[in-house]
């Protein structure tokens, strides 16, 4: 039997990207494998209060949105105890240690990258 974490039906996503090809790919991704997206967003600003505001079971977190690093967002995810992935073309090399650990979904992707790293966040935060 698949525990809850590893099954991602069901499951509620905030996804924060720039990239409308990136979101678009991510919202198909997703659908596929039966999560609901609660929230997108694609500037800081708005990311920034969704992240603190919304109902969610986990975040998809571009690491840089118009050349401005997310890292507020995910220590506001850390605060409220919120597993997240961060995506990122660039990998974890400018990533602080504080979020050692954080699973991390490199772009481009392929579906199975997407759903290993939404199961890592989630084990992780068991």
């Amino acid at each position: 039997m698949e525990s809850r974490s590893n099954n991602l039906a069901g499951r509620r996503v905030l996804v924060i990207e720039d990239e409308s090809l990136v979101m678009m790919l991510l919202e198909d991704s997703l659908g596929e494998v039966g999560c609901e997206i609660v929230g997108k967003a694609s500037r800081s600003g708005e990311a920034l209060e969704k992240a603190s505001s919304l109902s969610f079971d986990v975040a998809i977190l571009d690491v840089n949105l118009n050349g401005n690093q997310t890292l507020d967002v995910a220590d506001c995810l850390a605060q409220r105890g919120i597993p997240f992935v961060f995506a990122t073309g660039y990998g974890a090399a400018g990533l602080l240690s504080r979020f050692e650990g954080v699973p991390i979904l490199q772009k481009p992707f392929q579906q199975h990258d997407l759903e290993a790293a939404l199961r890592a966040a989630l084990d992780r935060a068991t």
